[in-house]
């Protein structure tokens, strides 16, 4: 089983598996991100697979259910009432709005809209609920990062799930328009194979000059555009067809075909990309892409992404 997604209180840890049947209602930013961060470092081969993790083997009628399946079948379940304005405020950057959709598809979140703001942030089970304010600081990152903001818990309150009942049954369910990396990566490896599906994972991971470290909590300046272009890159690289790059992102749910009509255009202007006539055995020839000036010259994932960023922006 993968480890307990934690909640820093001020008052020790609170594993969220110990409610039974759980809701967070009216969460802060900030708390929604520690939501995230708590399944992504107790189960992070399924809300943050890296490209080995997805490329692991492919599903058999012997063996249907993989191990980041059986990882994601053992997360408790916590439905989150969120106000659209703390949901658009943490998934702007495309990385947590990605981990959260991850965790969105597995059924471990049940993220739905709140529409009307609560007089506290409410965490509450079957068994007891409490209202949480702010704080100051739980224990330090592993990382050595600094310390976590951490949240108090007031009252012991067995009735307060209940209270929020018709709440949740009210509220429409709400998904990030970013879609999850295993999403991308399948989509991509489906119509144009491995080696695509996977430089497509390292490039939504590099970072370039000026970029920061990535966390879901610092800022990140990827964003939904800036994914999109990276996904197609990795495309462009390994010499994709452009018409199955196209499907692959579309079915990835990364954007529509006038999307990446766009996105080439971008990459053909700034000189990083050409194409060739592929004939067909039926029907018309096929659209090669080709790398051309540094993107051709770039030197792995991380100097592609850098050509790019310098050409057009990020």
């Amino acid at each position: 089983m993968p480890p307990e997604p934690t909640l820093p209180f001020a008052d020790g840890p609170g594993p969220i598996g110990d409610l039974v049947d759980p809701v967070l209602a009216d969460p802060s930013p900030s708390l929604l991100t520690a939501v995230i961060e708590a399944y992504r470092e107790a189960a992070p081969a399924v809300v943050d697979p890296d490209p080995s993790t997805l490329r692991g083997p492919r599903l058999t009628e012997e063996s249907p259910v993989s191990a980041s399946d059986s990882l994601a079948s053992d997360l408790p379940t916590l439905t989150v009432l969120a106000t659209d304005r703390a949901i658009d405020a943490v998934v702007d950057p495309f990385r947590p709005a990605s981990r959260l959709s991850a965790l969105a598809e597995t059924g471990a979140l049940d993220l739905r809209t709140l529409s009307e703001p609560q007089p506290n942030p409410v965490l509450a089970g079957r068994e007891t609920g409490h209202a949480l304010v702010p704080g100051g600081n739980g224990d330090g990152d592993d990382d050595g990062a600094g310390p976590r903001e951490a949240w108090c818990r007031v009252g012991d309150d067995p009735a307060l799930r209940e209270r929020y009942a018709p709440l949740v049954e009210s509220a429409e369910r709400r998904r990030p328009r970013a879609p999850s990396r295993r999403r991308v990566y399948g989509s991509l490896r489906e119509r144009c194979g491995v080696a695509v599906a996977g430089d497509a994972i390292r490039a939504l991971d590099a970072e370039v000059v000026g970029d920061s470290a990535g966390d879901a909590s610092g800022g990140d300046p990827l964003d939904l555009a800036g994914a999109r272009r990276r996904a197609y890159v990795a495309g462009v690289r390994r010499g994709a067809l452009d018409r199955n790059l196209r499907r692959a992102c579309e079915d990835a749910g990364l954007g529509s075909s006038a999307t990446f009509t766009r996105v080439k255009r971008e990459l053909r202007e700034a000189g990083l990309l050409g194409t060739e006539s592929v004939p067909q055995p039926v029907g018309r020839p096929r659209e090669r892409l080709v790398a051309r000036g540094a993107l051709a010259e770039a030197d792995g994932t991380s100097e592609a992404v850098a050509a790019v960023a310098n050409a057009i922006g990020r």
